[in-house]
């Protein structure tokens, strides 16, 4: 008599992998993280941590906004106007310059602005970029219309103490009719 084999039922199960949520590493996700794992008074001591930080970020970006006004409103003053005595307001007690072309302090600069605008009464210019990080402004200029034919690109760097212009370098380099690759110096 021959044997009825017995199928055997196989229970194939399919597991579908869940993907794992994405490690942040951005500061809040760590400190979240980390009151996850702390007590109460220590999480209470995290949040105002973490509300400090928020506040000085704040803080930080109001002050940089603040100094990028100001710099801008001193130069519109001092070189676009040619306005020294409209540009002393935005500037601190002492001034110290770093221009070869000019001497330091502020009578060296009501001095270079009264030549600058009896030899370019027609000079001005636009800010291409501006950058402040810390006390330093830096603006990224095309002057026009003042020694060279196509203009100048200009680097400004101001240092800010007090919310008052305080220090001044620069970098000036005349702009050529034609250049060895297409881009801009913009």
């Amino acid at each position: 008599m021959a044997k009825k084999s017995k199928r055997v039922k196989t229970k194939i199960t399919t597991r579908i992998a869940r993907p794992k949520p994405k490690a942040k590493s951005s500061a809040k996700a760590k400190a979240r993280k980390l009151l996850a794992r702390i007590g109460t008074k220590a999480k209470a001591a995290a949040r105002r941590t973490l509300r400090k930080v928020r506040s000085s970020e704040s803080t930080m970006a109001s002050d940089l906004a603040r100094n990028k006004k100001l710099v801008l409103e001193f130069y519109k003053k001092l070189i676009g106007e040619k306005d020294y005595e409209g540009a002393r307001r935005y500037m601190g007690a002492e001034y110290r310059q770093h221009a070869p072309y000019a001497a330091d302090g502020h009578a060296g600069v009501a001095e270079w602005v009264r030549k600058f605008k009896e030899a370019f009464p027609q000079h001005h210019y636009e800010v291409k970029k501006i950058i402040a990080e810390g006390d330093l402004v830096m603006l990224h200029l095309h002057g026009k219309s003042g020694l060279h034919p196509y203009g100048e690109a200009v680097v400004d760097i101001f240092r800010i103490e007090n919310g008052k212009v305080v220090e001044h370098w620069d970098i000036i380099q005349p702009i050529p009719q034609s250049a060895d690759n297409a881009n801009s110096m913009f």
